[in-house]
């Protein structure tokens, strides 16, 4: 176990999920309170998922601060289509910033994956390595998922044009949010 700090300017723990992401053989779950990610933790995702790794998110549905969400739902399509599910939850406010990594490696604490955590903001988190801790957080995972509406690729190609527009707005300014 560790702790990684990051500084405005400068994040361990980016640079440490970013290693992890891009090393998983099987599967990565993250739950994150804020996603907006910037374009190399996009690479990393959808290059996780089209080499046959098993990427799921669980992000929120509701927010109280509508620019982010709909600046990370403006991500949505190009991870859909890379084959990452992603799961809304929309009956609580979620919170969590985890991420568990081949149920192995597991972070919890302050940062988001957003510019505003990796970027912005002073942030820490734990890493732990274990398989106990893993398989924790794995549950913990899978329990909010099960709380959870799965984004339907084809459903979310039909959104409507307001969906869009809030979309297209808010990712104007994700390097702020």
């Amino acid at each position: 176990m560790r702790v990684a700090a990051g500084e405005p300017g400068e994040s361990e723990i980016y640079a440490a999920l970013l290693s992890a992401i891009e090393r998983a053989d099987t599967r990565i779950y993250l739950t994150m309170g804020y996603f907006v990610p910037d374009p190399r933790t996009m690479e990393a995702l959808t290059g996780a998922a089209r080499r046959g790794v098993d990427v799921q998110l669980a992000l929120p549905g509701v927010s109280d601060f509508w620019e982010p969400l709909y600046a990370g739902r403006s991500n949505y399509q190009t991870l859909l289509d890379a084959g990452v599910r992603i799961f809304e939850r929309h009956d609580a406010m979620l919170h969590a910033k985890t991420a568990v990594i081949d149920g192995v490696w597991s972070t919890v604490g302050s940062t988001n994956v957003d510019w505003r955590s990796f970027v912005h903001n002073a942030e820490a988190n734990v890493i732990v390595l274990g398989v106990d801790f893993g398989g924790q957080m794995e549950r913990l995972f899978r329990l909010d998922v099960e709380h959870s509406i799965e984004i339907d690729p084809v459903r979310w190609a039909d959104r409507g044009i307001a969906a869009r527009m809030k979309e297209w707005f808010a990712r104007r300014w994700e390097y702020l949010l």
